[in-house]
C-alpha cells in the first residue's frame, strides 16, 4: 500500500465522519508518517495517526486505532486550548514536530494554517530547540517522581518505563528527528552513531535493563506477550486510552512490528515496546478477566521485567532514581548535540 493511498482513506475518514461531529475545529496529520513522500510504501508495521482538533476543554478520550477501508488509523482527540499561541505549540516536544511540515486535513477556521506558516518559520530555532528539549526533560522528572508504590505492579511498571525511556525524546528533539513512540531506541541509535556518541547509547539501554539480553531470550519474551496480548484482546471491554492498541488490529505493530525488529538485529531496541505492550496487557486483564485468567499470564510478565532487573517497588524506586541522576549526564550530550547541529539557526 501507498502512503498516498493510506492518506487518502485517512482524509476521507476525516471528511466523511469526524467532520459531522458538533465539536469538530479540524484535523492534520502526526506521527512517523509525516516525513513520508506519497510513493512510499507503507511500512506493515505502521499506522496513519491524526490529530482532530475540538471545542472541548478536555479532549474526549483518545479514538485510538481502527481500520477504515484497508488502511490502519489511529485517531488522538487535542483540545483547540492547546494550540492557542505558537508559543504554546513551539515550546512542545510532542506538538512542534507536526507543524515543521503541511500536514493538516482540513482547516475550516484557518487556525492551523497559521500556525504552520509560523511554527515551520521559527522550529529550528536554538532557542525553541532547547525549549522542546526541556520540556522532554521535565516530562522525565515529573513522570518519575509521580510513581506510586501502592499502584499494581503493571501500572508501577508503567509509571517507571515511560518516563524514563523519554530520555530517548530529549536526544531525539536536539537532533530534530521526530519524537517516535514504538521505535523510539531504533531513532536515537541512529543519532547517537552520528554524532559519535555510542557510549551514550549503552547508558541508555542500561536504563532500561536490556543492554545485555540476548535476541533468543527477547524472542522468548515476545512469544509470551503475544499469548498474553491475545488473551487481553479477547476480553477487554474497559476503555483505556491505550485500549486499541491491545486488538487484533494493532497485532500487526505490537507483536509483528517487534518480530521484525529483533530478526533485523535490533531485540534491544524491541524490549522497550515488548514491556509496554505487556504492561498494558495485564491493566486490560486486570480490569476485565477473572483471577484465574489473569494469574495464569502474571508468571511471563513477571519474568520479563525480572530480566531487566525488576522484581518489586523498591527495585522501580531505585531504577526511577537511577534515571534522575542520569539527566545531567544526559543534558550535556544533548547540549553536544544542539551545538554540533548544523540545521539549528543560531539567533
Amino acid at each position: 500500500m501507498k502512503v498516498a493511498y493510506a492518506r487518502s482513506k485517512a482524509s476521507e475518514w476525516v471528511i466523511q465522519i469526524a467532520s459531522r461531529e458538533p465539536e469538530y475545529m479540524g484535523a492534520y496529520y502526526s506521527g512517523s508518517t509525516i516525513r513520508m513522500t506519497d510513493d512510499m510504501e507503507m511500512p506493515a508495521a505502521s499506522d496513519i495517526d491524526i490529530v482532530i482538533v475540538t471545542k472541548h476543554d478536555v479532549p474526549p478520550l483518545k479514538l485510538g486505532k481502527f481500520i477504515y477501508r484497508g488502511v490502519l488509523i489511529e485517531v488522538t482527540y487535542l483540545s483547540w486550548g492547546q494550540l492557542a499561541t505558537v508559543e504554546d505549540v513551539l515550546a512542545s516536544y510532542h506538538l512542534a514536530g507536526s507543524f515543521q511540515v503541511d500536514t493538516i486535513i482540513a482547516d475550516p477556521t484557518g487556525h492551523l494554517r497559521s500556525l504552520y506558516s509560523q511554527v515551520s518559520s521559527h522550529f529550528k530555532e536554538m532557542e525553541w530547540v532547547r525549549r522542546r528539549c526541556e520540556n522532554a526533560r521535565e516530562r522525565i522528572e515529573n513522570g518519575l517522581h509521580a510513581i506510586d508504590s501502592s499502584a499494581p505492579f503493571h501500572d508501577q511498571v508503567t509509571a517507571w518505563l515511560f518516563p524514563a525511556s523519554v530520555t530517548t525524546h530529549v536526544l531525539l528533539v536536539a537532533a530534530l528527528r521526530n519524537p517516535t513512540v514504538r521505535l523510539r531506541y531504533l531513532a536515537v541509535r541512529e543519532v547517537l552513531i552520528k554524532y559519535k556518541q555510542t557510549n551514550l547509547y549503552e547508558e541508555l539501554l542500561e536504563l532500561v535493563g536490556c543492554s545485555k539480553l540476548s535476541p533468543q531470550l527477547v524472542e522468548h519474551h515476545l512469544n509470551e506477550l503475544a499469548r498474553t496480548f491475545d488473551a487481553a484482546a479477547a476480553i477487554s471491554k474497559t476503555l483505556f486510552f491505550f485500549s486499541t492498541d491491545i486488538t487484533a488490529a494493532a497485532r500487526p505493530i505490537a507483536i509483528d512490528g517487534s518480530r521484525e525488529l529483533i530478526r533485523a538485529g535490533f531485540h534491544r531496541e524491541a524490549v522497550f515496546w515488548i514491556i509496554a505492550t505487556f504492561a498494558r496487557s495485564h491493566k486490560i486483564l486486570a480490569a476485565d478477566a477473572p483471577i484465574e485468567v489473569q494469574n495464569a499470564y502474571i508468571p511471563a510478565f513477571k519474568a520479563a521485567v525480572a530480566d531487566l532487573g525488576i522484581s518489586s517497588s523498591s527495585d522501580l524506586t531505585r531504577r526511577a532514581r537511577d534515571v534522575i541522576e542520569f539527566l545531567p549526564r544526559l543534558w550535556s550530550a544533548t547540549e553536544e548535540i544542539l551545538q554540533a547541529n548544523p540545521e539549528i539557526v543560531i539567533k
